[in-house]
């Protein structure tokens, strides 16, 4: 773009001095002619920085999920291959089901073990209760006709005895419910982990991706431990676009701002996108939780920039970028949209500048 200005400026020159000679061509007017762009390209590109700041780091990131078997056992399958595309719910591999399958039996046979020990005492309980009852009756009436000295006293022996070993059945009847009762909601969380376990042994892609670092075949013992995952799972979903700016561009940015960017991975092609957020914060600004206090030497390091997070426009947002894909940008803050053209013609020649390798081996 500073050789087109510098073509077009050129020009007219030639026209003012040589063309029609509308002015003198000597030593003053030779230092205003180079002094002029100088000082104008300057200014141009002091406001254009703040104004349209671009970055020559772009980058576009996915999330990398470890994938770690939930439940320890020996692969049966593995349907897929890495670095091939991978839909959301796809099979990524299977584990032995079979004795997680005889745990989810076992815990319903306990299950309804439990039930039907429930249901023993609970009809226990009900066949006692009438029984019970008339047994009270008899001891009422015995006593009274024992008072009245008008009955037996053996009599009214056996009546209280018949009842206080109903009433000892009807306690060990619902001692024996209540404890049905502990044995079907342990029972029925054994059997959720069971079945737990045993969708478990399915892996299937938790997103649209790619399997990457694939560790794992048929026969292999696939262990539940965090540290040694199978295979390492990349999102394509929403990758995330990642341009990095010096803290003083940012005056002006916001989100929402228009932005335009340029991957390598398609020479020439602008995308267009929108100003997501703005990451404020940077390694060289954590406050460390310890007993130790700050350091206070003067910092060494180079500056470390601001993280601008982009999002696709939606006429671009079915594009694929690969994970680590690299290029360059711009944002058009709100402020001096006259010279924003000016960025959006550097832009387009520094994209189509990705045709060439620069290479000679």
């Amino acid at each position: 773009m500073e050789l087109i200005l510098l073509i077009i400026y050129s020009v007219i020159v030639w026209l003012i001095f040589f063309k029609f000679k509308l002015l003198p061509w000597n030593i003053t007017s030779q230092v205003i002619v180079v002094t002029i762009p100088v000082i104008a390209l300057t200014i141009l590109i002091l406001f254009m920085n703040i104004c349209a700041p671009s970055s020559s780091d772009v980058r576009a990131q996915n999330y990398v999920i470890p994938i770690v078997p939930r439940v320890t056992g020996q692969v049966t399958e593995v349907p897929i291959e890495p670095n091939r595309p991978i839909k959301k719910g796809d099979v990524l591999f299977k584990i032995d089901p079979v004795p997680f399958e005889a745990a989810e039996k076992a815990a319903q046979a306990t299950l309804q073990g439990a039930k039907d020990q429930l249901n023993n005492a609970t009809n226990k309980k009900a066949s006692l209760t009438p029984r019970i009852d008339l047994a009270k009756k008899r001891v009422e009436q015995f006593t009274a006709l024992a008072t009245a000295g008008a009955g037996k006293r053996a009599d009214l022996e056996q009546a209280q005895s018949d009842l206080g070993n109903l009433q000892s059945e009807f306690l060990a009847a619902d001692a024996t419910e209540s404890q049905a009762k502990a044995q079907i909601a342990k029972s029925e969380n054994d059997l959720i982990n069971a079945r737990f376990d045993l969708e478990g042994t399915t892996y299937v892609a938790p997103a649209n991706g790619r399997v990457a670092n694939l560790a794992l075949r048929p026969g292999v013992r696939a262990t539940q431990f965090a540290t040694m995952p199978v295979m390492s799972f990349i999102e394509e979903d929403e990758p995330w676009l990642l341009a990095f700016f010096r803290q003083n561009e940012l005056r002006y940015v916001e989100a929402g701002d228009e932005a335009e960017i340029y991957m390598m991975q398609y020479p020439g092609r602008i995308i267009k996108c929108v100003v997501d957020s703005i990451l404020w914060a940077t390694a060289q600004g954590q406050m460390p939780i310890s007993g130790n206090l700050q350091n206070t030497l003067p910092v060494t390091a180079p500056e470390q920039r601001i993280a601008v997070r982009l999002v696709l426009a939606p006429k671009d947002r079915q594009l694929f970028l690969a994970a680590g894909a690299r290029g360059g940008g711009a944002i058009y803050t709100a402020q001096g949209k006259m010279i924003h053209i000016v960025r959006k013609v550097f832009l387009r020649v520094s994209a189509k500048l990705d045709w060439f390798v620069w290479k000679l081996h």
